[in-house]
Parts: structure tokens; C-alpha cells; sequence
């Protein structure tokens, strides 16, 4: 089985580095056109679809592989051998964030960053933790998408894109989720939504930029606070948006604190003085694309 069909991978670029972009739970590559193609003259830039989501291979879905995330890791490293070229940067939304911050835990010599766009190493409130969702709660959301997938797609996908703020955003995420095989998709959200990677973040040193939105009704703003403390080596920046899909609705933005925090990457490892700040403070408005801001929370 080719590693590039079984993932529809894409390889762009000629630089002498790697970005590879990892997607999030029901999408598929497409989600990276506003980042990926403006990397390509600095980077080799890899992009692929994670098995059973977008135009990978579904019949290489394999429950018993993908039980757990560590699937999709095994994935990534089959890419990284096919299709890599020197350091490699690792750009992941939301699980996909989790896949790469996975991934740099079992080899982290691979790695020269990880960007990390709305992640969750757990969307369950526990004790002090605010994930997001209480686990009644949560248990039910899936029940409702194990009834009927349909509907849950289209009552999901304002959630996740702001709603109002973003509709043809929203519309495009419905019909992506719709698109979806509905077996497979039922099994990889209990996968990705009822995981707890928390105990793991401590063992990810790669230096990584956790990406937040300012209003994200997926992810509150308590996660990024928590991996702030809690994964070493991270720099937290809040994009000034609605929804949980920066890279999309926010990509100005989003792309100006990634290159900011790739700038000073690149200096660290020349042992030169940093010439971009890790977190942009001031960044103009993206019309095609509404509010577009950035502030820097924090470094460690």
C-alpha cells in the first residue's frame, strides 16, 4: 500500500525544511489553503487527509488501529519517512494538534517545532480542569450523532465555526462533515473527543505555539491557560476570533503569529538573536475573512 494514497498525501515546496499540516477531527486538507500555499517558497510543505476523513483510502480504517490516536501517529511517521527533507515543523488543529504533540513525544530529535491551533489535551471537565463539557454531557452530543449523523453534522458545525459569525464557513463545514463515512466518523469521535492526554503533555519538549481563539465554544480559554503551565517549552497566543477554526476564519492572523514563532525558531537553532517576536501584538484586520487580531498571553 502506498503511503501517499492510503493518506492523499500533497508535497509542495523546495525548501531545505519541512511543514507538515495535520487536520482536525471530520475535515480534511482543504482546511490548510490559506497557510500552506504561502509557505511553499520557504518550505517542502507536506499536507495530508488522516485515514477515513477526506480522500484517503477508507478501507485502510482499521478499528483496532486507530483504538487510539497512536494510529494516526504510526501515520504520520510512514509520511515523514516517504516525505519529509530535513528539521520538521509539525501544524495541527485541534486532535490533529494532539496527533503531532504525540508524535514528537515518541522522537522528539525529528522535530525542530510543533503549532498547535486549538488543541485540547482533554475536552471533559474534571475537578479543577475545564475542559469544556461535562461527560453526561459530551456522552450525549455522541448519542446524537450515533441516531442521526446528519443532523448531528448540521447542529455541530456552527459549534465549531462560530455560527453567525462565520456562515459560509459554517455551510462548508456542514457539508464537509455530511461528506464524512458515518461508521467511521462515530468511532474516531469517541476516539478524539473522550481521550485525556493531559498526564502526556509534560513529556512533549519540541517548542511549540499553542494557537487559542479568543471565543471558541469547543475549547475555552482555560485550555490554553492549562498548557500554557503545563507543556513545556510553549508560547500561548490568542487569536481575537469566534469559533475553533483560526487557520479558516482567522488567517491573517493566524499565519503572522506562526511565522513570527517560526522566525524565532530559526534564530534559536542559528544562535542568533530572535528578528520576529514569538507572538505578534498587532495585526490587521483580514476583510476577506472578518475580525482577525492576535495578543501574546505568554512565554515560558
Amino acid at each position: 500500500m502506498s503511503v501517499r494514497f492510503r493518506n492523499n498525501v500533497h508535497v509542495a515546496g523546495s525548501g531545505t525544511s519541512t511543514i507538515v499540516f495535520i487536520h482536525g477531527f471530520g475535515c480534511d486538507q482543504t482546511m490548510w489553503r490559506y497557510l500552506a500555499p504561502v509557505l511553499e517558497e520557504r518550505y517542502r510543505v507536506v499536507t495530508y487527509d488522516l485515514v477515513g476523513c477526506g480522500e484517503s483510502d477508507l478501507q485502510m480504517y482499521d478499528r483496532d488501529k486507530y483504538a487510539t490516536l497512536q494510529g494516526h501517529v504510526d501515520d504520520l511517521f510512514d509520511i515523514l519517512e516517504s516525505c519529509a527533507r530535513g528539521p520538521v515543523v509539525l501544524v495541527g488543529h485541534s486532535v490533529g494538534a494532539m496527533i503531532g504533540m504525540l508524535a514528537t513525544i515518541r522522537a522528539p530529535a525529528r522535530f525542530a517545532a510543533q503549532v498547535m491551533l486549538s488543541p485540547s489535551p482533554c475536552f471533559i471537565n474534571d475537578g479543577d480542569y475545564i475542559g469544556g463539557f461535562n461527560q453526561e454531557d459530551l456522552e450525549a452530543l455522541l448519542a446524537t450523532m450515533e441516531d442521526n449523523f446528519l443532523g448531528w453534522s448540521r447542529d455541530v458545525a456552527p459549534l465549531i465555526t462560530g455560527g453567525q459569525h462565520h456562515p459560509a464557513l459554517t455551510n462548508e463545514l456542514a457539508r464537509r462533515f455530511c461528506r464524512n463515512d458515518a461508521a467511521i466518523m462515530r468511532h474516531f469521535a469517541r476516539v478524539a473527543f473522550l481521550s485525556d492526554y493531559r498526564a502526556d503533555l509534560a513529556r512533549s519538549s519540541v517548542p511549540a505555539l499553542v494557537l487559542h481563539c479568543s471565543d471558541d465554544l469547543l475549547v475555552p480559554h482555560e485550555v490554553g491557560a492549562y498548557l500554557l503551565r503545563h507543556l513545556p517549552n510553549s508560547t500561548l497566543c490568542v487569536v481575537d476570533n469566534v469559533g475553533h477554526c483560526p487557520h479558516l476564519s482567522a488567517p491573517s492572523a493566524s499565519f503572522m503569529a506562526l511565522d513570527a514563532f517560526l522566525a524565532r525558531i530559526r534564530s534559536d537553532r542559528q544562535g542568533a538573536p530572535a528578528t520576529a517576536p514569538a507572538c505578534s501584538s498587532a495585526i490587521p484586520t483580514d476583510r476577506a475573512a472578518g475580525r482577525d487580531k492576535t495578543r501574546s498571553v505568554g512565554q515560558d
